[in-house]
């Protein structure tokens, strides 16, 4: 899904920018083009995940709903 921003009236490029920042960060788009930067090998990834999870588990935190 493409990230579409109108200008408001009266609002400056800098403005425009700040918002367009906040809903790529919203969307997860810089956590996306961060992780895929470089390539990171398939048992990388699975460590990684089951870190992430072992987390959530010592934690005792429920995992989040995406939508």
């Amino acid at each position: 899904m493409a990230i579409r921003i109108k200008a408001r009236p009266g609002e400056s490029a800098q403005q425009l920018m700040r918002r367009f920042k906040k809903l790529c960060e919203k969307e997860g788009l810089t956590k996306d083009v961060k992780r895929r930067a470089y390539y990171e090998k398939p048992s990388e990834r699975k460590q990684r995940a089951a870190r992430k999870s072992s987390k959530r588990v010592e934690t005792g935190a429920r995992p989040t709903k995406r939508r």
